[in-house]
């Protein structure tokens, strides 16, 4: 699809996922961002009303007859849709990575249970300690996960792999969550970066960690990257080549000022724009109505967590 246009992915009432070949050997997999698509449940649920709200990409790395997919999107039905095309392809040997433990990164998982499923020590341990819940439907509420398919193999630090020849590297790095595995393809400087970046601006789930986030968010703008691809981005942007370093510049900026501004009067009223305008002016970033909603939920983790507390360093 170099054209950019949707394929016939078809993924809800209304609704197509976006399929674009970023290169020769990287397929882009975007669903989301459509308010016509149909619902899973009226009432509020994680994957209507997070994941697919703000939209969520997966990747492929392909070559010959060999593929890995980078994360699986939010259900099954969504995986054996991307597995589908790739089987079109020609590819008939898969090699799955998960970035981090969250629902909506391994829902797909079961559509790959004759691959071999990849991630660090630490997200195989979450999903098999709270596989019950996922399965059930009760640690996020519905849509339950089932079954969920564990990782097969597992590494803590850094794993390299072959792909057709290939080369990729798996960089486990403590942004966003202690369990990211972000891609580098050195061959392209691309970083596929999971939930590690995102625009409009990162979900902070570990609040306890941010001051561990721009460190190694400073770490990992010193890497030889040219090209940036979230799993949660314009699609636009994504499409048009990715996003430079500057999506982690605006990423180190809005965790800096959100800790900064945590012991100030009314820092519970400051509004998505007043916190990213400055990245946005300069084009890093590209503010999208949903995140708003995310960032209410930053404002009172951050200043739930530092209001009896000293601010770190940044």
């Amino acid at each position: 699809m170099a054209d950019g246009m949707r394929s016939g992915l078809s993924s809800g009432a209304g609704a197509e996922m976006l399929v674009k070949d970023l290169n020769d050997h990287l397929i882009l997999f975007f669903d989301g961002r459509n308010p016509d698509a149909r619902r899973l449940t009226p009432e509020w649920n994680w994957q209507d009303d997070a994941a697919m709200n703000l939209g969520i990409a997966t990747y492929a790395i392909h070559r010959g007859d060999e593929a890995l997919v980078y994360d699986t999107f939010t259900s099954p039905d969504q995986a054996r849709r991307v597995r589908a095309h790739l089987e079109g392809r020609g590819v008939r040997r898969f090699t799955v990575v998960n970035s981090h433990w969250h629902l909506d990164h391994v829902g797909g998982n079961a559509a790959y249970q004759d691959a071999a499923i990849v991630a660090c020590a630490l997200t195989r341990d979450h999903l098999a300690k709270q596989r019950a819940e996922i399965e059930s439907g009760t640690l996020w509420g519905p849509p339950a996960i089932q079954p969920l398919a564990l990782p097969t193999r597992t590494f803590e630090g850094r794993l390299d792999l072959d792909v057709g020849g290939i080369r990729v590297e798996l960089h486990q790095v403590n942004i966003h969550s202690k369990d990211s595995t972000v891609l580098y393809l050195p061959a392209d400087k691309a970083l596929l970066a999971g939930d590690t970046l995102e625009d409009t601006l990162t979900y902070m789930v570990e609040i306890e960690g941010l001051a561990d986030h721009v460190a190694n968010l400073r770490k990992l703008r010193e890497m030889d990257i040219e090209a940036i691809f979230p799993n949660h981005g314009d699609p636009a942007v994504i499409q048009g080549g990715g996003y430079g370093k500057t999506l982690i510049d605006a990423t180190i900026g809005y965790i800096t000022r959100m800790v900064r501004r945590a012991h100030d009067e009314g820092c519970l009223n400051g509004t998505m724009e007043e916190y990213v305008q400055a990245s946005a002016a300069k084009g890093w970033i590209h503010p999208f109505a949903p995140y708003r909603d995310v960032h209410q939920q930053n404002l009172k983790l951050v200043h739930d967590h530092y209001k009896d507390r000293p601010l770190p360093e940044l």
